[in-house]
Formats: C-alpha cells, structure tokens, sequence
C-alpha cells in the first residue's frame, strides 16, 4: 500500500488528535527550552538588580511568540529544507564531478548566508564605534558594511565549497584545522600589533559566528551529509561534520583580508577634538562622503569639544538651535546605541518586516536547491506536499522567532546588560532624564563647605516631598528656559564589594549563555543529526548540555575582556592552541562534531541576547570595541565537547576492555 493510500484511511477526527497532540509536545518541549533563559533574566533583573522591567507587557508576548515560532521553525527544517538539502547531496555526485558539487556547495553557501538574519546584526553592534577612536572599524560598519556583508557571504560560500571536497575525497578534518587555526592565529596576532588593524581583529572573530545560524547549519549539515553518504570514503568525512567549523573559519580571514586592504586608506585613532579640527578635516573626509555627513554625524554624535574643534569660537551659534533634535542625550552615542535597541513599532509592522525578511531568507535557498534537483539532476523530491509544508512552517516559524526576538529577547537583554555595571561600578550612574521646563536661576542658592568649597544647588518638589538638587550649569538651556535633571542611583555594592559584583555578573553571563544555547534551534538540529549518525551512543541531550556550557563559559570570557579590556589575542590564542592538541588526541568524528558545535552556538536566540548584553555593559562603561564576545562564545563548546568526547571514547574502551576480560575468563 502506497503511503497517500495510508493517509487516506485516517479519519479526520483522528488526524485533527494526532496533530494536536503532535503540536501541543513541540510547543511545550520549545517553552521548556526557552523557560529556563527568560525566568533568569527576569529574576535576575528584579531580584538581584533591584530594577523593575520596562515594558514588560510587550516583552512578554515576544517571548510567547518565539516559543510557537521555534516550535514551526524547527518542524519546518525537518519536513522541508533537511530532506530537501540531503536528497540534492546524495543525488549530485552520482551526476555531476567534483568541480561542480564544489560551485553548487559554494552558492548555496552565499546564499544562505546573505539569507542570515543574524548578518543583520552585524551593523547594530557599531553604535559604540566612533570614527576618532577606531576609523577602520567604522568605516566598515558605516560606510563598508555591504561589502564586509559580501565578503562573510563569499567566504561561507569557499567554506562550503572546501567542505563538500573534503567530503568527497574523505579528507580528514584535523588537515583542515592544522591548517586554518594557526593561519587565523598568526594573522590575529600581526593584526594585533598594528594600531589601526587591531580594531578589526574582534569583528571578523564575530563574523565568522554570526554566518551559521538557523538558515545556514540545517542547509550545510544536510548537504554535506547527502554528498558524504553518496561518496563517504572514511568514516570521519562519511557523517557530514565538519562543514559548519570551515563556515565560521574562512569567513574570519576574509573580513581580515577586507580590513587590511581598507586600513590604507583609513587615518590614525585621535581625540575627537583632534579628528573635527580644521587641520585634519581631509583626513575626516576619507572616512565620510563629504562634509555634509562629516556635520550632520558631528551634531548627532559628538561633544562640545568636537563642536568647538569644528566650528571655532562661534560654536554655539550652530549647535544650540540644533542640539535637542539631532542629539538624545549629553552622553553621545553610547546613549543612543542603547536606546536603539528598544522596541519602537507595533506588533503587525514588526510581524510584516520580519515576514518580509524571512521570505528572503527562505525561498531563495529552497528555490536554489528545488532548480537543481529538478533540472540539473532530474530527479525530485520523495514528497512534494511534505516539503512545501516544510517551507511554509519555516517561513510562519522564521517570522515568529525573529519577531519575538525583536519585541522581547532584545529588549529584555539590552535592559539588564544596561542594568549590569550597577552591580560593581562604585560611582552614581545615570538612572533617568528630567525637563524642568520654565527653569528660573534665581531659585539656585548656594552652600560653603567647612573648607570654604562653594556648590550650587536648588529644591525640586514632587509627590515626595522637597529635595535637594545640585545645579550644573551645563544643563541649563537659556534659550528654552528648561533644565535637565540628572537622576542618579548609586551602585548595589559600594567600592569595598565590588569585586563581589564583578563575580555577580560573570556568573550572570554564564547563566545567560548556558540558557540562550539551549533554545537554538540549529543546536538542536545538530543534535539531532548526531543522535541519527551515532545511532544513539551519543544523545542529543548530552551534546546540548556540553555546548550550552561551553558557551556559558566562553560568554563569561568575552565580558572579562570588556570589563578589563583585555586584547582578544590573549583569549583566543591559549584557547585555540588546546583545542588543536585535544583534537589531535580525538577520533576523527568526534573532532568533527566539536568543532561543528562551536558554529552552531550563535544563533537567532543566542546573538540578540549577546549583542545587548554587551553593548549594554560597552557602553555604560564607554568601552570603545566590544567585540569578540561571539568569538568566544563559540570557541569554548569546542573544548568541552572535545572532552566529552574523550570522556565517551575511554567509556567504550573501557567497556570493550572489560568484556574481552569476562570472555576470557569463560574460557
């Protein structure tokens, strides 16, 4: 009997049950993924900081809708685009040679890429980025950025080609490892030295862990597994790992080959006084497309210092009029790259955005895989109604995700990353704005210390009663009559604890890591991959709980470097040199399921939450690069799944050892 025929006997009051009961498991197996990261942030947020959620109404339902939309997203990938990418991997080198599989491997790798909705992200962390302290990087995120876009894409696309030779002629993964991770450490590290280089160095880090996420991991891992199991020559190459760690490794190099053939061109760091003076306005001008945005970027960015440097004694003539439209705050832009982050539009504008983005996510790739299956090896797939079924649930889930990742996740980690450095920082630090409109001087008083110190103060009522307020004079604007009010809240620990803050929020980050990596859903397909290929010695839980606290540790890595600005060589380069030995010592497929986890960790779930945190604890602290925490996120799953499978190798020789000594005593 055919299968349609199978379907066709189920009644329809049965089939309705077995579906519900179908989605009523994945939607409570997503909200047990996702429960565990949303009640840290929230407890942590109110418990531990003290601090109630702003617009808790709006971060609630984007966390319920990214719980159904990874519940769609994930069935998707099962039914449609897995199937549909393994079956064009099998079927290609049985039509066609090496040479093609290589280009069509390179295509799909582009066009998953560019498809990538964590790519977007990219951009968003250069709001700390100022053109003075690190041009190059600016320049990159600004002026560069679909080039540096194109270039993660070209370099996922040589990843993906170099993947499906090394499966087709079933080259060992440790050959490309040997090769890659030294040559990416010895660059880091000539980059390193280079004043103007090293900006770049965290950023192309982070590249390489952005392009393998939710689109991309299925896709690779579905193809390299069909092209392995068609033509697997060893074992390591016939399971179809591997692919994803060369998709998060070429990617690096080329956004540095990108960053060193700009930095010619691209001045020195200086002061802000320095960059908008008269004398170095050509030097400016190679960063911006004229003077125009050179003005415009300097009314809404900068201080006084660079209003004075550009436009001289008469300064205030151009800026005053101007400065409460093109500026939100007298902290600049880390101010506004925080604020940036906060849901703005409703509910249906962010569904349609998000619907519109999946789509070009989504249906080029599928389109892609379908031409050649169905014209270049005339062939197609098992079940046509399963994979536009399977299309259809990625699109719904993709748009879910990303729109409650949007409305809630983001909002939600930017807010407690902001929140963060009150746990150890022992000055005051900003809590609110207020206008005191028809501001009069004449109620400002003054007061004498006993060492004859003058301050200028004033009494503000509100529904609490009087307080006293320090008058600075800055903060009047005589032209309008207001003055802004600077609430202040001190730290949660004073300066003799602070070190107990600090550990607070390492362990925070750990948290945080451990609990976004175990919603991902490209880590759960891997694991559900690795289940299938090890026939069940290796379970997919053990593999998640592994990387989540890998990533766990890496992220508490990565603000260890913000918090005390370590240069990320020093991580990176003690971190690769044991993973090459551990992989050295590793069987062969096993050291192609680790170094696969690391590109699987950052994901649609993981690198919102990341970002923010770290843009928030970046620019609460003014901490010029924030990059690299990706990196690092992504480096440590390697380690520890690497001894995890150590661990699981010694059990079974173990185990073998002690049934060859039980079979020997019997005779």
């Amino acid at each position: 009997m055919t299968r349609r025929a199978h379907r066709s006997g189920i009644p329809l009051a049965t089939a309705m049950a077995m579906v519900t009961s179908y989605a009523r498991t994945r939607i409570l197996d997503q909200l047990r993924a996702i429960a565990f990261i949303i009640v840290y942030l929230v407890v942590f947020q109110t418990l531990v900081l003290r601090v109630p959620i702003t617009g808790a109404v709006s971060i609630a339902i984007g966390i319920g809708i990214v719980v159904f939309g990874l519940a769609f997203f994930l069935e998707g990938l099962l039914l449609g685009l897995m199937p549909l990418g393994e079956r064009v991997g099998v079927k290609l080198p049985t039509r066609a040679g090496i040479a093609v599989i290589a280009l069509f491997g390179c295509a799909v790798g582009v066009a998953a890429t560019l498809a990538e909705p964590a790519i977007a992200t990219l951009r968003a962390t250069g709001g700390n980025v100022t053109p003075w302290d690190t041009p190059l990087l600016f320049v990159l995120l600004h002026r560069y950025t679909a080039a540096l876009v194109l270039t993660v894409a070209a370099g996922v696309g040589v990843a993906v080609a170099l993947g499906m030779i090394r499966f087709y002629y079933g080259l060992s993964i440790k050959v490309f490892v040997l090769t890659l991770v030294p040559t990416l450490l010895l660059v880091t590290l000539l980059m390193s030295l280079d004043s103007r280089l090293v900006a770049v160095v965290g950023l192309a880090w982070d590249s390489g862990a952005v392009t393998t996420g939710a689109v991309t991991v299925p896709l690779v891992l579905a193809l390299g597994l069909g092209v392995a199991r068609a033509s697997g020559k060893r074992e390591g190459a016939a399971t179809g790992y591997g692919v994803v760690m060369l998709a998060s490794a070429v990617p690096i190099l080329a956004v540095m080959v990108l960053g060193y053939a700009l930095s010619n061109g691209v001045p020195e760091a200086r002061t802000e006084q320095e960059f908008f003076s008269e004398h170095n306005r050509d030097a400016a001008l190679r960063i911006f497309e004229d003077n125009e945005a050179l003005e415009s970027y300097l009314l809404r960015h900068g201080s006084e210092s660079g209003w004075r440097a550009f436009y001289g004694e008469g300064w205030s003539d151009h800026v005053i009029g101007r400065r409460s439209a093109e500026r939100t705050s007298e902290d600049g832009p880390l101010y506004q790259a925080t604020e940036a982050a906060q849901p703005e539009t409703g509910i249906g504008t962010v569904l349609l955005q998000e619907w519109s983005l999946a789509l070009r996510a989504v249906v080029p790739v599928t389109a892609l895989l379908l031409v050649v299956l169905l014209l270049g090896l005339r062939d197609r797939p098992r079940y046509f109604d399963e994979l536009i079924l399977g299309v259809l649930l990625a699109l719904v889930g993709m748009t879910l995700v990303t729109s409650g990742i949007r409305l809630g996740l983001t909002a939600l980690g930017d807010e407690v990353g902001r929140q963060l450095p009150l746990a150890f920082r022992a000055e005051e630090r900003d809590a609110e704005r207020i206008t005191i409109e028809n501001f009069d001087t004449d109620l400002v008083l003054e007061s004498v210390s006993a060492g004859g110190e003058r301050r200028a103060f004033f009494y503000l009522r509100d529904e609490d009663g009087l307080h006293h307020i320090e008058f600075h004079p800055e903060r009047f604007d005589e032209t309008r009559g207001s003055y802004v009010h600077v609430v202040r809240r001190t730290p949660l620990f004073s300066a003799e604890l602070s070190l107990l803050g600090i550990v607070l929020v390492l362990l925070f980050a750990f948290g945080m890591g451990y609990g976004a990596t175990l919603a991902e859903p490209a880590l759960n397909a891997l694991g559900r991959n690795v289940e299938d290929t090890t026939v069940g010695t290796v379970r997919r839980v053990a593999v998640v709980r592994a990387v989540s606290i890998g990533v766990g540790s890496g992220l508490t890595a990565g603000v260890i470097r913000i918090l005390f600005e370590v240069p990320i060589i020093w991580i990176l380069a003690p971190t690769y040199l044991v993973l090459i030995a551990l992989t050295l010592a590793s069987g062969e497929e096993f050291a192609a399921i680790a170094w696969d986890s690391g590109g699987v960790t950052t994901g649609p779930i993981t690198v919102p939450l990341v970002l923010s945190m770290g843009l928030g604890i970046g620019g609460e602290l003014g901490v010029v690069d924030g990059f690299g925490i990706l990196a690092l996120a992504s480096a440590f799953p390697i380690l520890m799944v690497l001894l995890y499978g150590m661990m699981v190798s010694a059990r079974q020789r173990k185990a073998v050892r002690i049934t060859e000594e039980e079979r020997a005593d019997e005779r």
